[in-house]
């Protein structure tokens, strides 16, 4: 039976309900096949696998097995249900109630209830948390559990795309009983996570595998199909693509291999292709540049660095054309984009000529380059850069670390320049203006305010974007927002990711909604 999608409105009191145990995510099709091991490749290896407190790519892709959140979304970006199987919101857009689905247990048997829900959101993640604590903090005025089933948020002002923040790597329900009372950071837990979801962590091997196993009271009835999935650990892209082209693994997620490799496994026989399950993400890199100290700090040097970068070079010739080149920190499929902005052409004279009118001597000192761990794609970024830099003055050296030590040190402020790339999640309040609101300049995670970028006419601007309705005003406020951010290089905004995913095609609905790999897995199966 299919799950009838929701239609969302605030300006009405109307309740969405669903099928709690029973529906079925698009894309599934009759006699399927239970039991069975899907092996993937998880690279970088994630530092944690607490979703809560990290958001790395490698632990979402992961913990999306484990953990899960209230909604998740289809294609179209329209929530549906996971661990809330209705909701509803008041006619004035400031009150939330969603009814919990019934039956639901943490892997250590203890159940789920509405206090885990209100733990979750209003003490866990709005400590922690480095987008869900921006909005939280920002617009919740109290969380409460009227019953063990049901959850009442209420707002302090209405926030447009709130219903769109509780996929489960904003929003992942952390039990209450584990960590109510601790130091989150530090809880033993934390080694060994404990979720709702259809597969319970079973063994990591560092620097061989990560596994998990069916969870046998998943909620859903007779889910999930699989029996377990291994996510191994291949530190060399070469060697992650001939693992697939020897059917080691079943699945190539995007990045784990070299992109000149695409051409050649997208030829292999009994191989599907897919570029979907990203539209709830839409991942724009760019370049984070420490504006707390010179030369970062000065508006004209960082504008002579975007002249001085090739970006189509880097689209075309060092990610093989998977990808577009970036007009603004939105990516072109975000809500409330700008085309209509300044553009930054690859001109040298320009560069050197801005550099000049900066009055800063970019040479006085070396630049610490911080090396981003995420494949040999971004290790040739860096070093094309470094040359881009030292053709217009610079003195460049890049300092290599792995996933752990980039995630501590770019938490921490501690770099001159360094790479990124973050989720959209569909609209600007949500994966945008994190990166650029002065009160999100808060260390301990590599995701929001990094670069120290300071504007209250940004701030003015990005706030009242979030709290307004008329998709028109949205527009107008966001506009102008990003007209200031390029203008002023707030981050070096470089490319638009296209990820294909690669999957032996009996692998059966793999991806299914708007968040693709990082989905439960609880309805993936392997035909025989």
């Amino acid at each position: 039976m299919l799950f009838l999608r929701p239609i969302l409105t605030i300006r009405k009191a109307v309740l969405f309900s669903a099928l709690a145990a029973s529906f079925v995510l698009p894309g599934t099709v009759g006699a399927q096949t239970r039991g069975g091991t899907l092996t993937a490749i998880v690279q970088p290896e994630p530092p944690i696998l607490m979703l809560g407190l990290n958001q790395q790519a490698p632990t979402q892709y992961v913990a999306g097995k484990v953990y899960q959140g209230l909604l998740t979304y289809d294609e179209n970006l329209k929530p549906l249900p996971s661990l809330a199987k209705a909701w509803k919101v008041s006619a004035d857009g400031l009150t939330y109630t969603f009814e919990l689905q019934s039956g639901v247990k943490w892997h250590d048997g203890k159940p789920f209830t509405s206090d885990d829900v209100v733990f979750s959101i209003d003490k866990f993640l709005r400590a922690v948390h480095p987008r869900a604590r921006v909005v939280i903090n920002k617009y919740v005025e109290s969380v409460t559990a009227p019953d063990a089933g049901t959850v009442v948020v209420k707002l302090k002002e209405t926030f447009a795309p709130f219903l769109s923040i509780f996929v489960v790597d904003n929003m992942p329900m952390v039990p209450k009983h584990i960590y109510d009372g601790t130091d989150f950071a530090t809880n033993p837990a934390n080694q060994t996570p404990i979720g709702t979801g259809p597969f319970k962590f079973k063994e990591w091997k560092k620097g061989s595998h990560i596994v998990l196993t069916r969870n046998n009271d998943y909620w859903k009835p007779n889910l999930p199909y699989l029996d377990e999935i291994i996510f191994k650990v291949i530190p060399d892209a070469a060697s992650r693509a001939v693992a697939f082209e020897k059917g080691d693994v079943n699945v190539l997620r995007g990045g784990d291999i070299d992109n000149v490799e695409v051409k050649r496994l997208r030829a292999l026989p009994n191989v599907e292709v897919t570029t979907k399950g990203w539209e709830m993400y839409s991942p724009l890199a760019f370049m984070v540049m420490n504006q707390r100290q010179p030369p970062f700090d000065n508006i004209k040097v960082r504008q002579a660095v975007m002249h001085a970068v090739n970006r189509k070079f880097v689209v075309d010739n060092i990610f093989f054309g998977l990808g577009k080149v970036a007009i603004s920190p939105l990516a072109s499929s975000t809500l409330f984009f700008e085309p209509k902005v300044a553009q930054y052409d690859f001109n040298l004279k320009k560069s050197r000529d801005l550099i000049k009118e900066s009055g800063v001597n970019v040479g006085a000192r070396t630049i610490k380059l911080l090396s981003f761990p995420y494949g040999s794609a971004w290790d040739r970024l860096g070093e094309y850069t470094k040359q881009s830099l030292e053709q217009i003055g610079f003195k460049v050296e890049i300092v290599s670390v792995d996933a752990g030590g980039w995630a501590k040190r770019t938490g921490e402020f501690d770099f001159d320049l360094t790479f990124n790339f973050t989720y959209q999640y569909g609209d600007p309040a949500i994966g945008v203006a994190r990166h650029y609101l002065s009160t999100n300049i808060i260390k301990g995670s590599p995701f929001v305010n990094n670069q120290g970028y300071s504007n209250p006419v940004v701030d003015g601007l990005l706030t009242k974007g979030a709290s307004t309705i008329d998709p028109v005003r949205r527009q107008q406020l966001y506009s102008e927002a990003q007209n200031i951010l390029v203008n002023e290089v707030a981050n070096g905004f470089l490319f638009e990711i296209e990820y294909p995913t690669f999957y032996r095609n009996n692998v059966k609905n793999l991806v299914t909604t708007a968040i693709g790999l990082n989905e439960s897995f609880d309805n993936v199966w392997i035909a025989k």
